[in-house]
Order: C-alpha cells, then sequence, then structure tokens
C-alpha cells in the first residue's frame, strides 16, 4: 500500500488534538471537498492584511471554482490540512497546504494561514511542521514560498519548520526555499516518515 494511502488513514482515524498555550484545543485533519463553507467562512473572518498575504493581492472572497480547487485534494501531489476548533468545529483556526511542482515532483510550493485570533500561539509552526511531515512521506524534499516581503511573520514561520531556508528578494515579493528536514511530529509516525 502506498505510503500516502496509509498516511491518510492514520489521521482520518486518529485526528490530531493540539493545545494552544491560552488552553483552546484544535484538531488538526485532511481538508475534504465539505469544507468549502469552513474555507470561505475562514477568509472571511480574516483581516484585510491576513487576506492579502497567502493570494499577495486583497482578496474579500473565494470563487466557486477557487473553493473547489482548494477542498478538492488529491492527498499526494495536492495536500492541505485544516486546524479547527475542538470546541466548534465550524470555525477554521488554520489551514496549510502544498502543490508538488509538476516538473520537479521533489518540489512544492507550499501556504499556511492562521486565523488573527491564533496568530502567535505556535499553531503554525505545528500545522506548518505537519504539512512538511506529510510532505517528506510523499518524496518532497523542499518547500517554495511566495511572500510578500514585508511578511515577517510568515518568514519566521518557514524557518521554523526549517533551519535550511534561502530568501531571494524582488519587487515586493520574497521568493522562499526551506529544505525539509526529518523530524518526528504527532500527526506522521516515525515509520511512515522514512
Amino acid at each position: 500500500m502506498h505510503s500516502t494511502c496509509r498516511l491518510a488513514r492514520v489521521i482520518v482515524v486518529r485526528p490530531v488534538v493540539h493545545e494552544l498555550p491560552d488552553g483552546a484545543r484544535v484538531r488538526l485533519r485532511f481538508i475534504a471537498p465539505s469544507d468549502r463553507a469552513l474555507l470561505a467562512d475562514g477568509l472571511a473572518r480574516l483581516s484585510p492584511q491576513s487576506r492579502r498575504q497567502p493570494f499577495l493581492v486583497p482578496k474579500s472572497s473565494l470563487s466557486d471554482a477557487e473553493l473547489s480547487y482548494l477542498t478538492e485534494v488529491d492527498g499526494r501531489d495536492r495536500v492541505a490540512i485544516v486546524a479547527v476548533l475542538e470546541d466548534e468545529p465550524s470555525q477554521l483556526a488554520a489551514v496549510a497546504r502544498f502543490v508538488r511542482d509538476p516538473q520537479r515532483p521533489d518540489k512544492a510550493e507550499a501556504a499556511i494561514t492562521v486565523a488573527d485570533t491564533l496568530q502567535g500561539m505556535g499553531l503554525g509552526r505545528t500545522i506548518g511542521v505537519a504539512l512538511a511531515d506529510i510532505a517528506k512521506a510523499t518524496g518532497i524534499r523542499r518547500f517554495t514560498a511566495s511572500l510578500l516581503g514585508t511578511n515577517l511573520a510568515a518568514h519566521r514561520l518557514f524557518r521554523a519548520i526549517s533551519r535550511r531556508a534561502q530568501t531571494q528578494y524582488a519587487g515586493g515579493l520574497a521568493a522562499l526555499v526551506v529544505e525539509l528536514e526529518t523530524r518526528e511530529h504527532p500527526i506522521v509516525p516515525a515509520a511512515l516518515a522514512a
């Protein structure tokens, strides 16, 4: 059986619950096509600055085509994890995703967004490391990310995922390349990451 299938089964059978410093608990799981409303509502709850950062342009809502693309993933080349509040599972806490580069299958574009009210609590690092572990289990060795040059929190977040990161700046944007490190994390048992 392919490791991605085993990995998906691990998360579906045993979603990971993570406790934040303020005591709030979030549940990490794979995104599903039924999460369209969750994702749309999550975007609407973000501040204008936080809505701009993942898309690099102001964004107030997602089209039906964008919602389909973002929620209908294949679990190998396009992967997304959501974190929802355990007490309010209809409220999105964070989302992390990667899309494998078809020309370089060991590389994937990654993005992570955390709800404004939960930023600075370690949730971005937790979901980012989980995404990196899944990527490593599917043969991806590096993440790339296009960031606003002023998005210092995202720069710190990707550097928390891996100490081996390089950034090039041009025209107000930053092109980040992060070499993924092997580490254990509750979502991905070491046996699956190998």
